[in-house]
């Protein structure tokens, strides 16, 4: 006779929040990768008149958007608190009055509803962010349950080289499963994404500018400007950008200024597309040198750098033999999708908090 079949496995559901820096963000993720509902608000529109993200200004609008965010993602699950498995919320890294916000309300809640407390990081977030709201893994493979009739999230714990590149956050690692992750090298000074930002408002394109330098990159000639490629050339995984950053702008000085370069099209596109071919030669070749230092054949790229256009053409290029994931654009930046989708793995390994919890603003992977 065939063996009976086990319990039906009850779904695990999360409510995540985050806050680490411009986004207040809420999500409701079932089995640590069925997003029932992901929102978003975001304050891009507040910083832009500073060029940059004011600190101050980002933890009273979290103050202010934190309660209807989180009821706007229970009611798009058609979900209560009551249906919570658990609440997870980021610790770290990030600003810490933007944090506090998150994690205050987080431990409040869970502890009015007696629902367990998950801390997770906002890095190692990004590095599982290839897995959500999708029905495979990241490379197409039939997701399998690690035990029948438990409540386990459902994993296949393939391993894969993760380059994690955002505003704040320039890193590699080996993730050999969702919480087994080792830091392979980190940026020395700048985040990649910081530095497109900054580029962006040195040649008068407005803050955020990552999206507009790639966009004038695509049209413009990447060998007019001969910029640095930093780090490249010693050994290692680490990264820094600072140098790049003042290349670019003395590069911008030599030309006129932000003013001269409004009306010099051709200037504006060349230099953007040397500044952008610059990142992209330095993002593979770290990663190429990660992928053969670990013998891995797998790389998801993941933060808000992995919408770069640009990057993504040259991956598909310059990588061959490598398979190579890449988030859904929605779970690329800031999200809680991914955060609670991690913490699914965090609760099957009983690892949670009490109210004790406090945030971690220079909280590292490997720490």
């Amino acid at each position: 006779m065939p063996p009976r079949p086990g319990p039906e496995k009850e779904p695990v559901r999360i409510l995540g929040i985050e806050s680490s820096c411009d986004e207040t963000a809420a999500a409701v993720v079932e089995d640590g990768r069925r997003v029932l509902s992901n929102v978003v608000s975001s304050q891009v529109p507040l910083h832009a008149r500073y060029g940059g993200v004011v600190p101050e200004i980002a933890s009273r609008a979290h103050l202010e958007q934190i309660v209807p965010v989180c009821e706007q993602a229970l009611a798009e699950a058609n979900a209560r608190l009551e249906d919570m498995a658990a609440l997870a919320v980021t610790r770290g890294p990030g600003l810490a009055g933007c944090l506090l916000v998150g994690v205050e309300f987080a431990k409040a809640v869970a502890t009015a509803r007696r629902l367990p407390l998950v801390a997770v990081h906002h890095v190692a977030a990004h590095l599982y962010s290839v897995n959500i709201g999708r029905t495979h893994d990241a490379w197409g493979e039939s997701l399998t349950p690690t035990g029948s009739g438990t409540r386990d999230p459902e994993t296949r714990n393939q391993p894969y080289v993760a380059l994690a590149i955002s505003g704040g956050h320039t890193s590699l690692a080996a993730v050999r499963g969702p919480l087994d992750i080792e830091v392979l090298g980190e940026t020395l000074d700048d985040a990649v994404g910081e530095a497109y930002d900054k580029v962006a408002k040195l040649a008068g394109l407005g803050y955020p500018g990552g999206a507009a330098v790639d966009r004038l990159a695509a049209g413009g000639n990447p060998s007019r400007f001969a910029l640095p490629r930093p780090m490249l050339a010693r050994e290692g995984l680490e990264f820094s950008f600072s140098g790049l950053k003042t290349a670019f702008a003395r590069e911008v000085q030599k030309l006129g200024g932000p003013e001269a370069l409004a009306t010099d099209e051709r200037a504006l596109a060349d230099l953007c597309a040397s500044f952008q071919a610059a990142c992209v030669d330095v993002l593979i070749a770290k990663a190429e040198r990660a992928l053969r230092s670990t013998g891995l054949n797998r790389l998801a790229v993941t933060g808000g750098v992995a919408c770069n256009r640009g990057l993504r053409d040259a991956l598909a290029r310059r990588l061959p033999g490598i398979t190579v994931a890449v988030p859904e654009l929605e779970y690329c930046t800031d999200n809680a999708a991914m955060i609670a989708g991690l913490a699914c793995h965090h609760l099957a390994a009983d690892r949670t908090s009490g109210p004790e919890l406090n945030v971690k603003p220079g909280w590292g992977m490997g720490s």
